[in-house]
C-alpha cells in the first residue's frame, strides 16, 4: 500500500510540472493539424460519400469534426491547454494582462505561428491522404458581408463558452462542450463557424469541400478578430475576474514554464 500511495504521489507530482514553451508549442502545432485534418478530410470523404447531397454533407462534415475536435482537446489539453486557436490565445493574453497570468506575447506569437503551420500542415495531409496534390489552393469564394457576420457571432460565442467554463471551474467538460458547440454552429451561422485564423488560413490550402479561396481568408480573419473583441469585451462586463484563471480557458494543465 505503502508503495502504492508512494506511486501515486509521484504521478501527482510529475502531472503538476510546469510544460515547457516548445512542447506546449509541439501540441499546439499537432493538434491544430490534426483539426484541420479531420475538417478537411472528413468534408472530402463526405463529398464522396453523398455526391447529390450537400446538406448530407455538411452533417457528416460537421459531426466528424465536433467528435475530432473533443478527441483532441483530450489529447493535447494536458499540454498546452489545446487552444488550437490563436483568437483563444489572444484572449488569454488580452484578459491575463489584468491579473498577470495568462500568455506572455512572447508565448502568444508562438502559439499563433505553431497554429497557423500546424492548420497548413493539416491541409496537406487532408490532400495526401485522398489522392490529390499537396497543395490545391481553394477557388471557394466566401466574401460577404452575411458570412463575415456569422464568423463575430461564432467567434464570440466560441470565447463566451470557453471563458465561463475556465471561470466557473468546468473545464473538464470543455472537451464536449466547445465539440458540440462548433458541431452546432456549423448549422445555425452562415460562415459554417470558422471561428479560427489559423484554421481559415490552412483551409485556404485545399480545393475541397471545406475549403476556403485565398482572397476571401482576410474578410474572414478580420472579422473573427473582430469577434475577439467583441468576446472580450462582453466577458469583461459579464465576469470581470475572467482573466484570473486562464491556464484553465479550455483545459487544466500545469503551469507555463518557458
Amino acid at each position: 500500500m505503502a508503495d502504492l500511495i508512494h506511486a501515486d504521489t509521484t504521478r501527482s507530482h510529475l502531472s503538476m510540472r510546469p510544460i515547457t514553451l516548445w512542447r506546449r508549442l509541439l501540441a499546439e502545432f499537432l493538434g491544430t493539424a490534426l483539426l484541420v485534418t479531420a475538417v478537411v478530410g472528413s468534408g472530402i470523404m463526405a463529398v464522396r460519400l453523398s455526391p447529390d447531397d450537400v446538406g448530407l454533407q455538411l452533417l457528416e462534415n460537421s459531426v466528424a469534426t465536433a467528435f475530432a475536435l473533443g478527441a483532441l482537446i483530450l489529447t493535447f489539453g494536458p499540454a498546452s491547454g489545446a487552444h488550437f486557436n490563436p483568437v483563444v490565445s489572444a484572449a488569454d493574453w488580452l484578459l491575463g494582462r489584468r491579473t498577470g497570468t495568462g500568455l506572455t506575447i512572447g508565448d502568444l506569437c508562438g502559439y499563433a505561428v505553431a497554429q497557423t503551420l500546424g492548420a497548413i500542415a493539416g491541409s496537406v495531409l487532408a490532400n495526401l491522404m485522398y489522392g490529390l496534390a499537396p497543395v490545391t489552393l481553394s477557388t471557394k469564394d466566401r466574401a460577404a458581408g452575411n458570412l463575415w457576420l456569422g464568423e463575430v457571432v461564432a467567434t464570440t460565442g466560441l470565447l463566451l463558452l470557453i471563458f465561463a467554463l475556465g471561470r466557473s471551474g468546468r473545464a473538464a467538460v470543455a472537451p464536449a462542450a466547445v465539440g458540440a458547440y462548433i458541431g452546432a454552429a456549423y448549422w445555425f451561422t452562415s460562415s459554417t463557424s470558422f471561428a479560427n485564423p489559423a484554421v481559415t488560413v490552412g483551409r485556404a490550402f485545399t480545393d475541397t469541400f471545406a475549403g476556403i479561396a485565398p482572397a476571401s481568408v482576410p474578410g474572414f480573419v478580420g472579422f473573427q478578430l473582430v469577434g475577439l473583441f467583441v468576446g472580450v469585451g462582453l466577458l469583461l462586463a459579464l465576469y470581470p475576474d475572467a482573466g484570473r484563471s486562464p491556464d484553465d480557458i479550455v483545459v487544466e494543465h500545469p503551469a507555463a514554464n518557458s
